[in-house]
């Protein structure tokens, strides 16, 4: 086993199920066309806590298709991973993150987890579709991809809109523009945030990605790097978008799946995304 992979684990929130694996996952991705967003705001809040490593808080409802996936304990929910509302009955995230039995929903239009603004709204989910790939056991194979059906179709406003995918196969070259969003923690060790973050992200090649001194071979082509230098994701983030500038709009380029177990922002251990490209074929066979 390479020193890359007995370093890796998964990125979830603990309070959900913290379970060390050979890497550690999260992810996020959506589809559908969407009207093209304006260029995010930063506020750059050094004691904020939780969510992505770095950046800053969000605009509330600037990522109008990103999700809290939270499950049911203890007679209330709690959020564990990120998602894309890629179509009005249908998320994407990442496998690990729902590759268990709980009662599942998710927080479409939400920007503080611990206040209500009325634009929130809350779905249960009705199945859940992860890919036959994936295998908890060894999740540098990848496949940490999942969609989940809800109950009831999203209704699409100013504050819940569909994700953009990118099309089928397309790969982004080395240091394209992209943001990771999440309520993860913002550092290893740290809280989860109850405002969503965004951090900048900006791709690393595979060659550059998968060689020696960086993550070597646990990094596959069906995945996509980003960061390595001062922002990652971090525990939380799992399953959420990683949202990349593409032709004046942004698009769901890869899903959070796996940090170092060195540390959330460790260097030339970027954070790693299932790579939506790969899967565009296969989830469109599960919604048909």
């Amino acid at each position: 086993m390479t020193e890359a992979l007995r370093e890796l684990k998964t990125v979830e929130q603990p309070k959900f199920a913290m379970r060390f694996l050979t890497i550690c996952a999260l992810l996020a991705l959506s589809l559908a066309a969407v009207s093209a967003q304006e260029e995010p705001l930063f506020h750059y809040i050094e004691d904020v806590q939780g969510a992505v490593v770095g950046g800053g808080v969000a605009r509330a409802n600037s990522w109008p298709w990103q999700v809290s996936l939270q499950y049911l304990s203890g007679g209330r929910y709690h959020h564990t991973c990120g998602g894309s509302l890629i179509r009005r009955g249908w998320v994407m995230t990442a496998a690990h993150c729902v590759d268990r039995s709980r009662t599942w929903r998710v927080v479409l239009g939400e920007h503080d987890l611990n206040s209500d603004s009325g634009r929130e709204q809350i779905l249960p989910v009705s199945r859940v579709y992860i890919h036959s790939g994936w295998n908890s056991a060894s999740v540098a194979n990848g496949h940490d991809i999942a969609l989940l059906r809800l109950s009831t179709e999203a209704t699409l406003n100013s504050y819940v809109q569909l994700a953009r995918l990118p099309p089928s196969g397309q790969v982004l070259n080395n240091n394209h523009p992209c943001y990771i969003t999440g309520w993860g923690r913002t550092s290893t060790g740290g809280s989860l945030s109850t405002l969503l973050k965004q951090a900048y992200l900006p791709v690393v090649d595979h060659r550059t990605c998968s060689s020696s001194g960086w993550w070597g071979s646990s990094v596959r082509t069906n995945m996509v790097c980003a960061g390595g230098s001062r922002d990652s994701g971090c525990h939380g983030d799992s399953g959420g978008p990683l949202n990349c500038r593409v032709g004046g709009s942004y698009v769901v380029h890869g899903v959070t799946s796996f940090v170092s177990s060195r540390g959330c922002n460790t260097i030339r251990r970027p954070t790693v995304f299932t790579r939506v490209s790969a899967y565009i074929s296969w989830m469109r066979g599960v919604m048909a």
